[in-house]
């Protein structure tokens, strides 16, 4: 084979695509999602909304979330946290002291994705440790068995005027 005809890095593939025999095929613990994220929750509306929308501040313990810039604070200082887990924690304070399920988490947070349950335990054990909840005697969020979670704090919502 001369220089010429090889392949580039930039061209072709060299080889076939892949027959449908050997597709991988979800798993029983994978799921695909293809439903929409759920139509009440207004805090992943509001973040998404055109910019003069109302931003809305929520409190609870130390902590503020300004969900339209997509930010937590503690105090006045930044939180460092992954995006997930932050649209996790705004997707339990959109409904502060209800169940909010396993899968209406999934739903929202990685939509027409297959991914593993796992993966949300991760992320609300990375949210969990950001707030430093069950330490110091805070408590935010609780899980109920085999269903989904609950943000349980009290909160405070602020409304500013635009």
């Amino acid at each position: 084979m001369r220089a010429s005809e090889s392949p580039s890095v930039f061209g072709r593939l060299p080889w076939a695509p892949v027959p449908a025999q050997f597709h991988r095929q979800p798993r029983s613990h994978e799921r695909r999602i293809v439903q929409s994220p759920a139509k009440h929750n207004r805090l992943f509306e509001q973040r998404t909304a055109p910019t003069g929308a109302t931003p809305k501040e929520i409190s609870f313990g130390p902590f503020r979330l300004l969900a339209a810039q997509f930010l937590l604070l503690e105090g006045d200082k930044p939180v460092s946290l992954g995006s997930r887990a932050l649209e996790i924690l705004i997707a339990l304070l959109d409904r502060p002291g209800e169940l909010v399920t396993k899968e209406e988490l999934m739903n929202l947070i990685w939509p027409n994705v297959f991914v593993e349950p796992a993966n949300l335990t991760v992320h609300i054990s990375a949210l969990r440790r950001v707030l430093r909840d069950g330490r110091d005697g805070n408590r935010f969020i609780i899980n109920i068995p085999g269903r989904g979670y609950r943000f349980v704090a009290s909160i405070q919502v602020l409304m500013h005027e635009s």
